[in-house]
């Protein structure tokens, strides 16, 4: 099942077309659609995976007639994110050997739409240890709100932004 969830999450964040797919601007599928699309996927499968993802990464509308990712997209789609105040501080977790390229750039999207910001450490300590030894940012999100910079907060508690610029990190040790 761990298989057809990370297959899923290809699909429905970064290529849907290798399946034939075509999510709707809001990044939406037919569910339908999707189950006669992936091999060996049906309806009461697609909802035990969506059901027991740890992460909250899929919602279904309230029709349950559509599925989506909640936010980690590549390709253009807008989730309908209101624009939120954030907390004081946020967190980053990555790997420790993009360490010294954030010190110096600050945390970019890269091929994402958004930089992805917990809420506890846990959390970002969890992301951070995806590819080995994790290390920690302390994002200052109320200074960044407070210049300007637009926070959204997806479905699933991830806190979402366009950039973080250098000056509003710190490390956390």
């Amino acid at each position: 099942m761990k298989s057809t969830s990370k297959f899923l999450s290809l699909i429905l964040r970064h290529k849907p077309q290798i399946v034939g797919l075509q999510l709707d601007e809001h990044g939406w599928a037919e569910v339908d659609e999707l189950v006669c699309r992936v091999k060996g996927l049906d309806r009461a499968k697609l909802e035990k995976i969506v059901a027991a993802d740890e992460k909250q990464r899929y919602s279904f509308s309230a029709d349950g007639k559509l599925i989506r990712a909640n936010q980690g997209h590549s390709i253009p789609v807008d989730l309908e994110l209101a624009e939120l105040k954030p907390p004081e501080i946020l967190y980053h977790g990555t790997c420790e050997s993009f360490g010294s390229a954030i010190i110096a750039q600050g945390l970019k999207k890269m091929s994402r739409l958004y930089v992805h910001l917990s809420s506890d450490v846990e959390t970002a300590e969890k992301v951070g240890r995806r590819r080995g030894k994790p290390k920690i940012f302390v994002v200052e999100s109320g200074k960044m709100f407070v210049d300007g910079f637009k926070f959204y907060r997806s479905v699933n508690g991830v806190w979402l932004t366009e950039h973080v610029p250098a000056k509003y990190l710190k490390e956390r040790f």
